[in-house]
């Protein structure tokens, strides 16, 4: 009689273990995410398992953190400073990066050309694909140009023989392409499934941190946008970064969602060319390519992301409504928001845009929900409104309360100061930042309290 093979049940949103189906999961309270998956062997050489039952068990014991070596963490560069910037500084030695994205987006391009950068600067680099074969590989290694014989491939999707080559070649940085086709045979389940991922993701986890080896792995992602698997696979690693970016435009944006060893607002902006992708380092020149001279609804703004302004177009288009109920249709930021500042514009300025359509983009497929846009929101609907074009050289930003105020924004001399840098020569801001402002030569500064006194700048 065949043996009876024992399963468990994982949610795919928190990783929680429950023995049989439930409806709500138990821990995180999210509905329908409960997935079975055969239970993994804990026999003695798992990585898991704390010894093989026999001899002294090897603890460590607590230390005080006076013990502490205060060393600042080692890391290396990738050789894009777009990348460096998103890690925090390079890539800290034995941590674990997790990068997703949509197919065809560009993970494999930009992990094989920092793979390249690191091993032409004398550091040893395996990569390790489970989805391409090397002849593969070669053909698109072509395209970025030559590659250093520190850089080696190895096709391979057996965890063990993958961990067994690492601890052999013991390279400063690893890239798995990707950890849904590494398999266990410790685990009794097919490649990909949550079982699988858990393991793998543990197995190569704990090879880092024994052998200071940095990791990245590529990791699917599912039509919600997350990253195929447990999302405890995400609480793992020391890093999650996204890839994001529309696969028929030219500019890729690398996000980081999750960073213990940096700041998770900042964002590195690729393009992408026939030789690879290639970093754009002014983003505000680039996002503000093509822009429309003389018409109206076009305003630019600025945004920020971590410590670098972007500025960006608005465009607004706003129409007679043609049917009973009017559209609200945004591109780029929250529709919910463009229904709230539509109507403080009609309780505080007597706007009936109740009786318009309103369609609102912001150039360039860049999604942004600062608050700081939404003076640049609402001066791009009047100026569609009344038709008449904005200045040029004038860009716009601030907060907007429901009682029509306009409040103050967060690091708003950066943002005078990049708009100074594109050659603008005047900013309508709020008043209350104007106290800490010193405006750039040649930069009129517009201060305004209300919506009331925008209208004036119109």
């Amino acid at each position: 009689m065949a043996k009876k093979i024992k399963t468990l049940f994982y949610c795919s949103s928190c990783g929680h273990e429950s023995s049989k189906w439930v409806g709500q999961c138990p821990a995180c309270r999210e509905w329908n995410t409960m997935v079975e998956a055969p239970l993994p062997a804990r026999s003695g050489s798992s990585p898991y398992a704390g010894h093989s039952g026999t001899g002294p068990v090897s603890r460590r014991k607590p230390v005080p953190l006076s013990a502490v070596d205060e060393a600042s963490e080692e890391r290396f560069s990738t050789g894009f400073t777009e990348l460096d910037r998103v890690l925090g500084g390079g890539i800290v030695a034995g941590s674990m990066t997790l990068l997703g994205g949509d197919p065809g987006i560009g993970k494999s391009t930009i992990l094989l050309q920092a793979a390249r950068n690191i091993a032409a600067s004398g550091l040893d680099v395996v990569y390790i694909s489970g989805e391409e074969s090397l002849r593969q590989i070669k053909m698109r290694g072509k395209r970025i140009g030559a590659i250093s014989d520190r850089l080696r491939f190895l096709c391979e999707t057996d965890l063990d023989a993958v961990t067994d080559i690492l601890r052999e070649e013991k390279p400063r940085l690893a890239i798995i392409d990707s950890i849904q086709t590494m398999y266990s045979a410790q685990v009794q389940a097919s490649p990909g499934s949550i079982a699988q991922i858990r393991e793998a993701t543990g197995i190569l986890l704990r090879l880092a941190k024994e052998e200071n080896i940095s990791f990245f792995l590529v990791g699917h992602v599912t039509k919600e946008g997350n990253v195929a698997g447990p999302r405890v696979l995400e609480h793992m690693v020391d890093a999650v970064l996204y890839f994001e970016g529309d696969r028929y435009a030219s500019y890729r944006v690398l996000r980081s969602v999750k960073n213990r060893f940096g700041s998770t607002n900042e964002i590195g902006i690729f393009e992408m060319r026939g030789d690879g992708l290639a970093e754009v380092m002014n983003p505000s020149e680039f996002l503000l390519n093509g822009r429309p001279h003389d018409a109206s609804g076009s305003i630019v703004t600025c945004s920020m992301e971590g410590t670098r302004p972007l500025l960006l177009e608005v465009q607004a288009l706003v129409s007679h409504v043609s049917y009973g109920y009017p559209r609200r249709q945004s591109t780029g930021t929250d529709i919910n928001r463009i229904s709230l500042l539509l109507a403080v514009m009609e309780k505080r300025l007597g706007i009936r845009t109740s009786e318009y359509d309103a369609y609102i983009n912001l150039a360039g497929g860049i999604r942004q929900t600062e608050p700081a846009l939404d003076l640049g929101i609402v001066m791009a609907v009047l100026s569609s409104f009344r038709n008449v074009p904005v200045d040029d050289h004038m860009i716009v930003f601030g907060e907007v309360g429901l009682s029509g105020e306009v409040r103050a924004v967060p690091m708003a001399q950066l943002r005078v100061q990049e708009a100074a840098k594109m050659g603008f020569t005047a900013c309508v801001l709020p008043r209350s930042n104007l106290r800490r402002l010193e405006a750039p030569e040649g930069m009129r500064l517009l201060p305004v309290s209300s919506l009331a006194e925008l209208v004036d700048y119109l």
